[in-house]
């Protein structure tokens, strides 16, 4: 995928990146983390605001900041680079609210054609992971790489 976005920043574990927002509202520092889950090579996907005093994740702030669709292409790409370092990962998505899901929806549906290069993609409905397929409402979403 070849879409504007921002320059991601990580330690060489590529398991923790940020970059930094820049729109209308200011500069917002933001941050991507990948936690393995209770089940092996399944990496939970956490993303939001830097929270200023605590330096770790703020998923329910809504920064409104007019640059959604390069922020959702830089997430985008870190799954890329994180998925190439752990290639037997799948990495797993839930919004922290049903409208930031919907969200992740709409920006796997208008991608999802280049996506489907790379990844298999998959959505959550009444616990069965289903393959993804446009115009249905999913709980979560899971991505696993494609063999390099």
């Amino acid at each position: 995928m070849h879409l504007d976005r921002y320059k991601l920043l990580s330690q060489e574990s590529l398991i923790v990146f940020e970059f930094i927002s820049i729109g209308h509202k200011g500069s917002v520092t933001k941050i991507i983390q990948y936690a393995p889950t209770e089940i092996k090579n399944i990496y939970n996907l956490g993303f939001g605001d830097k929270d200023i005093k605590t330096g770790l994740i703020d998923d329910l702030s809504i920064t409104d900041n007019g640059d959604s669709q390069k922020v959702l292409a830089t997430v985008a790409f870190s799954v890329y680079l994180f998925t190439e370092a752990y290639p037997g990962a799948s990495v797993y998505a839930i919004g922290s609210t049903k409208a930031r899901t919907r969200l992740y929806r709409i920006g796997i549906t208008n991608q999802l054609e280049a996506i489907e290069k790379d990844f298999k993609v998959y959505g959550l409905i009444n616990s069965i992971w289903r393959k993804f397929k446009k115009d249905i409402n999913y709980e979560a979403f899971l991505v696993q790489r494609k063999k390099l």
